[in-house]
């Protein structure tokens, strides 16, 4: 078995100059310390602290950048590149990104990370020895929170998705609260690594937080009027929905349910911005 290992930090003796670098060596086997990887603190006269990691060539190689993150130490790295059929790519600082293979990721390519998400990572070996890069478990996060208070109900919050499961989304928030959000408490299932802004509607005797990606009432109606008006506009101003049209019809044509459709609807009408005529809606015209 190898004693240096990709993945790693080590503590090398400088053996001898080569045509593209330095060759370290731990008195058992050598690595190249290419001229690119060489930091201002290199001193051939003196033991080098290097990073090992495989070059582009699969070859083991070091560095004196220091890494984001090594085997079995944990930190938060940005997704830089997305091959579908492999995974996605990480910048761990280093001028090699690290693969994060598909087996590491949701099964649904919808919820997959895409080019400046971050996950919460570790490096990995496979069987051959090669390195990657692995989202950390739900135990490994646990080390991560801290606990809410009922202080921070109804709170605004801000927050990475760490797990994307079928029951909802699991969110670390930048106060480090574990925080779940319900499939019913999102318009749209959130990415792993996805940044995402919600609020506080319940905190759990444990610590950890309900929170809904849904815009308070004010927010929401404002959002569904405006759409609402918008597509009257597409339709010259005119629509064949209001107060008694089907909730079907309503579902199918806004996707909102008909309460929510009716209260956009009322907002629009108290600011004298639409007016309804035999089960139409007309844009009020100046």
């Amino acid at each position: 078995m190898s004693h240096l290992q990709a993945g790693t930090v080590r503590t090398l003796e400088v053996k001898n100059e080569a045509p593209f670098g330095w060759f370290l060596t731990d008195g058992e086997e050598t690595v190249l310390l290419h001229h690119s990887q060489i930091t201002e603190e290199f001193d051939p006269d003196e033991p080098a602290e290097v990073f090992l990691f495989q070059d582009h060539q699969g070859r083991l190689a070091a560095t004196m950048v220091k890494p984001m993150i090594t085997l079995g130490q944990y930190g938060w790295v940005e997704v830089v590149g997305v091959e579908e059929k492999l995974g996605v790519f990480v910048s761990i600082g280093i001028t090699k990104d690290i693969l994060v293979s598909e087996d590491d990721l949701p099964f649904l390519y919808s919820v997959r990370p895409i080019v400046g998400d971050r996950l919460y990572c570790t490096l990995k070996l496979d069987r051959r020895g090669r390195l990657f890069a692995k989202p950390a478990t739900e135990e490994v996060m646990q080390e991560q929170f801290t606990k809410a208070t009922k202080k921070d109900y109804n709170k605004d919050v801000t927050g990475i998705v760490y797990r994307a499961a079928k029951a909802g989304t699991f969110v670390i928030t930048a106060e480090g609260y574990r925080g779940f959000v319900h499939y019913s408490q999102r318009q749209e299932e959130p990415r792993l690594g996805q940044k995402v802004d919600g609020r506080i509607i319940d905190v759990k005797e444990d610590g950890s937080v309900n929170i809904s990606l849904l815009g308070r009432r004010h927010e929401v109606q404002k959002d569904d009027a405006e759409e609402i008006y918008e597509y009257l506009v597409h339709r010259g101003g005119s629509m064949p929905y209001g107060d008694k049209s089907f909730p079907e019809e309503i579902q199918k044509r806004f996707g909102l349910s008909k309460g929510a459709f009716k209260r956009a609807l009322g907002k629009l009408m108290k600011e004298k911005r639409v007016y309804q005529e035999d089960g139409w809606t007309h844009i009020v015209k100046e």
